[in-house]
Order: structure tokens, then sequence, then C-alpha cells
């Protein structure tokens, strides 16, 4: 059902010992100011504590409120799924799967964003962004579904597939806790598809930066701005619209005041009630 890397030999280059991961944090220093521009990122400790899987609160565009993320998973059920896991790193913009390969292991992030696609045979790729909390993987015959592309430096957990599947067909509650976070996904995919169906590019812009932000509020965030962590190219194809089409949306909302922006990774919102209704299905 889910799962993650080829089994590919610069994922094996980058598995590192919990002592190993701790003493690299601090040497990388994944801290809020230099990997986030400010925003969040998580402790050492939230990350030895074991792979999380989060869930939110139903979001409904144009009608903002505040985002609940539930942790889906027991302290014991994390310490279980921790005994089979790796913590593996993958360098901004590495592959970390290919749509078609063979299906090993499932991916739960620590820190950073997946962009997740899926090519289709008639239409434009499919594509999601995956944040802490989130699983990557998912497989049809023991095969990658999509393709899986660091978006900014990732950690993670790698856990094998036969692994999880094992501690699944022994435990109903986490087997039930997955399912939930599937459901999860499936109402992003939702969320999507109704920014998709929107025909100025303008909206759609505005639709996705409002569900950036209320996923920043839901990760306990500061939301004084926006934080975008994927390149003007991915948010492109994620609206699917072309590159100038979404510079000429962003000038649009900057022009009319409704947004500021500094540099090309963090929106100001200076006008909330035309956002709002900018961002509204």
């Amino acid at each position: 059902m889910l799962a993650a890397s080829s089994g590919r030999a610069n994922a094996g280059k980058r598995r590192y010992s919990l002592t190993a991961i701790k003493k690299e944090t601090r040497q990388i220093g994944y801290s809020s100011a230099m990997a986030r521009g400010g925003q969040h990122m998580p402790t050492n400790a939230t990350r030895m504590a074991g792979p999380a899987i989060h869930a939110t609160d139903p979001w409904t565009p144009g009608h903002p409120k505040k985002r609940v993320r539930h942790q889906l998973l027991s302290n014991d059920e994390r310490a279980q799924l921790a005994k089979i896991a790796a913590i593996v790193r993958f360098e901004k913009g590495e592959r970390i799967y290919n749509q078609g390969d063979r299906a090993d292991a499932v991916f739960n992030i620590i820190s950073g964003v997946v962009t997740a696609y899926r090519m289709l045979a008639d239409g434009p790729p499919v594509m999601s962004f995956l944040y802490p909390g989130d699983l990557f993987g998912l497989t049809e015959e023991a095969r990658y579904t999509n393709t899986a592309r660091a978006t900014t430096p990732i950690i993670a957990y790698k856990m094998p597939l036969q692994s999880v599947q094992r501690i699944l067909s022994s435990s109903a509650n986490l087997d039930v806790q997955i399912i939930v976070k599937l459901c999860d996904e499936l109402r992003q995919a939702q969320h999507h598809a109704v920014l998709l169906v929107q025909k100025r590019a303008v909206k759609r812009l505005a639709m996705f930066l409002e569900l950036q932000e209320h996923l920043q509020i839901a990760r306990n965030e500061s939301i004084s701005e926006i934080y975008l962590p994927m390149d003007r190219s991915s948010i492109a194809d994620y609206l699917g619209i072309t590159l100038p089409a979404l510079s000429r949306a962003f000038r649009a909302l900057v022009v009319k005041k409704i947004i500021t922006t500094r540099g090309r990774h963090h929106v100001k919102v200076l006008d909330r009630e035309a956002f709002k209704k900018m961002a509204d299905a």
C-alpha cells in the first residue's frame, strides 16, 4: 500500500545512526533561521521520537479557520516503527524514486518538503507537496505509482515495506491510523482538483497561498509570512499554468496590494479581506 526508496545506492549512503543524525543536525544547522527563513523546524528531540503521522482538520477554500493537526500514532506505536526505521537524507533536487521502480520501503518525512508526481499518458502530471509528518510511497503491484523528488533538503525515516506490513498485520489500530492518513491525503487531492477547475491563474495562486498558510497554522508556525519552500517552476506545474502566467498572477496580487513578496519564497498578506475573497472557490 505504501512504500519508498527503490533501494538505490545513493539512498543507502545517506543512512544515519541516531547519534550521527544528532551530530549532523547540529553541524548543518537545521534551525528556523537558516533552513526556513524564520519558519519553525523540528527539534532534535522531535526527530528522535520515532515516525510521526499527522492529519489535519478539513480546509475549505476562502473560509479560513484554525487548522488542528492530529498525531495519529501513540508513543508505543512510534517506538515500534522506530525499531525498523533508518534515518536517511536527500539533497535538494535529488530524485528519491521513480514511478514504476520496485518498491521496498516506506518514507516518513522528519524535515523538509517532497514533491510527488504521477505522469499520465493523456494529460498533465498529478502533483502533490508532502511535509513533515507525511508518508509517501504509494505502491501498486509492488511498484511505485509516482515519482518523488526532494524539493528541499530532506531528512526522513525509511522503513522496509515488508517490516511495515508485518507490523500492520499484527496491529489493527495502527492499520486504521494509516487508513486515516490516506483519507487525509485524499482530501488534499480533492482540494487540488478544486483549485485546477478555476479558470483564472490569479485565483489558483490565491487558493494555493491560502492552503500553504493553513498548513503553517496546522504546524503551529508563524503566519506573519507564507513560506514557499518550492521553486516557482514547481508551483506553476502544481497550478497547471505556465511560468509566465504564474509571474503575472503574483504581479497582479502585488499591484492590487493584496500581498507583498520578500524574495521568491516569502509572501505577506496585506489585505486579508481581499485575499479571502480571491481564494474563495
